[in-house]
């Protein structure tokens, strides 16, 4: 009997030490992998801020904005289409407005066309970075200030920015 409970005993310091472990190695896990993925990159705004200017080349920019069929809101680009040269600071705004009778709080979620320009659009500034409430009835501007990396594919000539608008089901 007492060889059984020292070896369960040692099972679970074992099993302990190892969640520690785990635990311990999360962290430094966590930031590999976002920097592989380039989720969550600290460091891009300060990047974004110090690119040069592509004077040579010129891409359409697009915008487009969308709402859940469960949030009451009318959200829309201010500018359809833009030209820019990559490496240029850029900014555009959005507006959305509230239309029903209660405040909500919504969370806008990006998408790009085509989906390898993602990695080039680099974002300084965005209502997207965080959940907004409106109240009953506001209507709101919203900025998007920007840079579109000149490291971006040469046949890229054309990048399309959609957002879509989430109830986030939070109450404000």
């Amino acid at each position: 009997m007492a060889m059984g409970n020292a070896r369960t005993l040692t099972k679970l310091v074992v099993a302990t030490l190892g969640m520690f472990g785990f635990g311990f190695a999360l962290v430094p896990f966590y930031y590999k992998i976002c920097e592989v993925t380039g989720i969550n990159s600290g460091d891009e705004q300060s990047l974004a801020r110090n690119t040069q200017v592509d004077t040579r080349r010129w891409v359409t920019l697009e915008f487009d904005a969308n709402t859940n069929t469960a949030l009451p809101w009318q959200f829309k680009p201010l500018q359809r289409s833009l030209r820019v040269h990559p490496g240029q600071l850029v900014q555009v705004e959005y507006e959305v407005t509230n239309s029903s009778n209660l405040a909500v709080v919504g969370q806008a979620v990006p998408s790009y066309g085509p989906a390898r320009a993602a990695a080039f659009f680099k974002k300084i500034e965005c209502f997207c970075f965080t959940p907004q409430t409106l109240a009953a009835g506001e209507r709101r501007r919203m900025p998007v200030l920007f840079v579109l990396d000149p490291a971006m594919d040469q046949e890229v000539h054309t990048v399309t920015l959609s957002y879509t608008f989430f109830d986030t089901g939070t109450k404000a």
